[in-house]
């Protein structure tokens, strides 16, 4: 690596910018809590690597060259502009930015998860939300997807998940269906009932657990 490679070109133009801003070398020290010494260097340095002389100095005065004229003004230009670079990733860091896409199940986008939305948003004034409802299986590439709101087992290993909440299932059936079967004595015999699931949140399998003892009990069912 070159030794004008490492030199912090960003610092030694914003400390000629204040050079010329305060009027003096020493006056851009003391602005800049450093030595005259150290001021005196960076502007030797930025001379250097531009290949001109930007300063003119004298004991009691200093006047900008020709070069330096205009070599302020462009890094007066590039200073502004990284000092709003870093103001814009501040305030990305702190605060959301810009539009972030977001699928969600029909029943559940519509009913329980658009008051939590509005809140959000009114937290992130910055931020806006394309909300697209959809029980399709979420493909985060091709569907140009930032994040997914889905119930059940997150089956894809690659994802990122994170537990929003519980969801209590419930199992039903009417007493005609029942009336046709004989009483349920072990949870083995449950498989042998025609159960109906909604095939985007339960997909083939049923799983279930004894209320008190846990024992599981996972069988296929049919699906609506």
């Amino acid at each position: 690596m070159k030794k004008n490679e490492r030199i912090d070109r960003v610092e030694l133009m914003r400390t000629f910018v204040r050079i010329v801003e305060a009027g003096s070398l020493s006056a851009a020290a003391r602005q800049l809590n450093t030595t005259q010494a150290t001021i005196s260097r960076r502007l030797q340095s930025l001379e250097a690597m531009l290949g001109v002389k930007l300063v003119l100095r004298t004991t009691h005065a200093m006047k900008l060259t020709d070069d330096g004229e205009r070599g302020y003004q462009h890094a007066k230009h590039i200073i502004d502009a990284w000092l709003a670079l870093e103001d814009g990733l501040n305030v990305t860091e702190d605060e959301p930015v810009g539009t972030l896409r977001v699928r969600a199940p029909h029943a559940f986008g519509q009913q329980q998860l658009l008051t939590p939305l509005l809140h959000f948003l009114a937290r992130s004034p910055n931020l806006s939300v394309e909300w697209m409802l959809n029980d399709k299986t979420v493909d985060f590439l091709s569907d140009n997807i930032d994040c997914a709101i889905r119930v059940g087992a997150e089956v894809d290993p690659a994802t990122v998940s994170v537990l929003l909440a519980e969801v209590p299932r419930s199992v039903v059936a009417s007493p005609a269906l029942l009336a046709q079967f004989a009483t349920i004595a072990v949870p083995e015999q449950l498989s042998s009932l025609p159960w109906i699931a909604v095939n985007t949140f339960y997909q083939h399998n049923v799983s279930l657990s004894h209320q008190h003892s846990r024992e599981p009990v996972t069988f296929r069912s049919r699906r609506d």
